[in-house]
C-alpha cells in the first residue's frame, strides 16, 4: 500500500513481445509526471491522429484502455505511412532502434511503449529520467520547425513535424 492507502494495480503483459511482464501502476493516470516532462499530446490522441503508420500497439489491447484503440488510425498487419498525420513514414525500423542501444528490456517497442506506460502510472526510477531526458533532446526538432516554417504551415518540413508528433508533440500547432 502507498502512504495514502491505495494499493498500486498489477498489470500483467501478455502481447506479441512480451509474456508474463509485469508492472505495477503506482501514479494517477495522466498526472504526477516528472520535472519538466509535459507531453502535449496524451496517447490516446497520437494514436488517434496517426503515428508510427498505424502499426503500433496494435495487439496490446488488453493493456490500455479501449478508448485509446477507438477510433485510432491502425493497421495490424503492416506499417502505412499514410495512416500517420501527416501522410509520411517519419520513424525507424525497430532494428534500428535496437542496434542504437535506444530500447530498454521492460519496453520492447521502445519510447511510445514507455510513454503509454508512465502516462497510465507505472514508474520506472531511472528509466523514467532516461525516457524523459530522450523526450527533453527531441524538442530541438520543435525549434527546427518553428525557425524554418511559418506557423500553420503543415506542408514545411511534414517529416520532422510527423516525429514531433511521435514524441507527444503537437506539430499542428506550430
Amino acid at each position: 500500500m502507498h502512504d495514502d492507502g491505495v494499493r498500486p494495480k498489477l498489470i500483467v503483459v501478455n502481447d506479441l513481445m512480451q509474456r508474463g511482464y509485469e508492472y505495477q501502476l503506482s501514479s494517477p493516470a495522466g498526472r504526477e509526471f516528472g520535472d519538466g516532462f509535459e507531453p502535449e499530446l496524451t496517447p490516446e490522441e497520437m494514436l488517434h491522429l496517426g503515428v508510427f503508420g498505424g502499426r503500433y500497439l496494435t495487439d496490446c489491447q488488453a493493456e490500455f484502455p479501449d478508448a485509446w484503440y477507438a477510433g485510432a488510425r491502425l493497421c495490424h498487419e503492416q506499417h502505412v505511412p499514410e495512416l500517420n498525420y501527416f501522410g509520411i513514414n517519419a520513424s525507424l525500423p525497430l532494428a534500428q532502434w535496437q542496434a542504437r542501444g535506444w530500447i530498454c528490456a521492460d519496453d520492447p517497442r521502445g519510447w511510445f511503449q514507455w510513454y503509454c506506460r508512465y502516462f497510465m502510472g507505472r514508474r520506472l526510477p531511472g528509466e523514467d529520467e532516461h525516457q524523459i531526458a530522450r523526450w527533453r533532446a527531441f524538442r530541438r526538432h520543435a525549434a527546427q520547425v518553428r525557425k524554418n516554417c511559418l506557423p500553420g504551415d503543415d506542408k514545411c518540413r511534414p517529416k520532422q513535424r510527423q516525429a514531433l508528433m511521435n514524441w507527444a508533440y503537437d506539430s499542428r500547432r506550430m
